[in-house]
């Protein structure tokens, strides 16, 4: 069993990259799972709360849950055309201690997708993380993209994605992923 986490990077509770991520877990292919988790209760970076109590617990958890995954699936919203900064964030605090950086993010295959009300989906934000990904030592993989624009059109009240076009899209995007991990793990 090939087992992904997939990080959303907004907080909104109507937020279309969790409404995608929640979708993407449907959509995996066969013999894989992808685990969801949001930002909510990871505390903004503070080096001196860091020092005086330590990795928070929300921080060490999702931690963990990178740590004991095949892939990570970061979904990222596009805000001023680049990283949103709760995102940027959390992915900090995942990389304290420093001398964690190597069991959290050394080698892991890392994909991007994500969606946007703007029309060119989350093209800079996904290019913004590529300095990050590499600083962090990760595996990036490249072998597919997913941008999905105009995001208020493509899922329906439930947030559920309503285009089979867009749904078979994933679920592509998802196999090349999931196939990619499998390789790396041989």
């Amino acid at each position: 069993m090939t087992k992904l986490i997939g990080i959303s990077g907004s907080l909104r509770r109507a937020s279309f990259n969790t409404a995608l991520l929640h979708a993407a877990a449907a959509l995996m292919p066969d013999g894989a799972t992808l685990q969801v988790k949001t930002l909510h209760g990871i505390p903004l970076y503070d080096a001196d709360l860091e020092a005086a109590e330590g990795v928070p617990d929300s921080v060490g958890a999702l931690k963990e849950a990178v740590v004991a995954a095949d892939g990570v699936l970061l979904v990222t919203p596009e805000y001023n055309n680049g990283i949103p900064g709760v995102f940027k964030n959390a992915i900090d605090w995942l990389s304290r201690p420093a001398a964690d950086i190597p069991r959290v993010f050394g080698g892991r295959m890392i994909a991007l997708m994500g969606a946007s009300p703007g029309a060119f989906g989350t093209t800079l934000s996904q290019a913004a993380w590529l300095p990050v990904l590499r600083t962090l030592g990760t595996s990036p993989w490249f072998g597919g993209r997913l941008m999905l624009a105009r995001a208020g059109e493509v899922f329906d009240e439930a947030h559920a994605i309503k285009d089979t076009v867009v749904q078979q899209r994933v679920r592509v995007f998802l196999a090349g992923f999931v196939a990619a991990v499998r390789r790396s793990q041989h």
